[in-house]
């Protein structure tokens, strides 16, 4: 068909139709891209964004008994920084963070191995999946409180080791101690560590492990040498999940350790109910900052985005 005869064919459509003849018009892959992260970027920039920025510009104002006065002075920060005190906080805080991150690795590493790796069933491996997640089910609130009667002095645990006769008086140490705060952290966060671990364990292919063993490595070579190795990514963010959750947590110490602990967000919530808001931003900032740098150390380590995009 020419040139000719084809415009004299379209001249025959319907203008109404004509336009429905012609090609659309393709928008660009790169415009394309950011009309899809535009919404997502609203809500970060609405949500995160702009009240950080806000944190960050009241943590240098001034303040008395009365109000808050725009000013730039350090001084907030100088003395955060400088007292004894906070340091004392983030020690605490940051020991809370590392306990917990050692046994909730253990316990969801272990858990993990056994649902991906010796339950044969896809239908009881997701019951089980199902069973770990139910505590999520209820408020982490109600979760916590359930311990105090439970590790009490007159709590089903002491009452139990009494009736075994495994010890003549109640145990001390069980609640309002750190021991105490642990072990609902633990209760709280496994959950967090099992589901990335399990979806890296998921992922690796059986026949490495049979061929480890066919080259006689021993089970503890074939954990070391492959199954770690490659599920490391699933560590790492485990590890950030459960870290970043307890650095910011505020009830369970204060619940569980019956104020004989502190932590960050228990200090900042003391400085709010004082009204010293320019202090309190500036204690939020650092404690954004620490845990920042705390992930980003993480993730330089192992590149967590290759668990994101798979």
């Amino acid at each position: 068909m020419s040139v000719r005869s084809a415009a004299t064919l379209l001249q025959t459509i319907p203008s109404s139709r004509r336009r429905i003849a012609l090609p659309l018009r393709r928008l660009r892959p790169g415009l394309v891209s950011w009309l899809q992260v535009a919404p997502l970027a609203l809500i970060l920039l609405v949500l995160f964004a702009l009240p950080t920025l806000l944190f960050l510009v009241v943590s240098f104002f001034d303040y008395d008994r009365t109000g808050i006065y725009p000013a730039f002075m350090l001084d907030n920060c100088r003395e955060l920084l400088t007292t004894p005190t906070t340091l004392r906080v983030y020690l605490s805080s940051l020991k809370f963070a590392a306990i917990v991150r050692a046994i909730t690795l253990f316990l969801g590493f272990d858990i993990s191995y056994f649902l991906v790796f010796h339950i044969r069933s896809a239908t009881l491996r997701a019951v089980l999946f199902l069973l770990c997640a139910i505590p999520f089910w209820t408020s982490g609130i109600i979760r916590t409180i359930a311990w105090i009667p439970f590790l009490g002095r007159n709590g089903a645990f002491n009452q139990l080791l009494m009736g075994l006769h495994i010890t003549t008086k109640p145990l001390e140490f069980l609640l309002f101690s750190d021991f105490a705060v642990i072990i609902t952290y633990v209760h709280l966060f496994t959950l967090l560590m099992i589901g990335p671990i399990a979806n890296s364990l998921s992922k690796i292919d059986p026949a490495l492990m049979e061929a480890a063993r066919d080259s006689g490595a021993s089970r503890w070579q074939t954990m070391v040498n492959v199954v770690i190795p490659l599920s490391k990514t699933g560590i790492a963010l485990g590890s950030i999940l459960v870290f970043t959750q307890v650095m910011g947590d505020y009830f369970v110490v204060k619940q569980m350790s019956g104020g004989q602990s502190a932590s960050i967000v228990s200090a900042l919530s003391t400085e709010i109910q004082a009204m010293q808001y320019p202090p309190a931003a500036a204690n939020a900032m650092i404690l954004v900052i620490f845990v920042a740098i705390l992930v980003a150390g993480m993730m330089r380590v192992v590149d967590v985005r290759k668990e994101l995009v798979k």
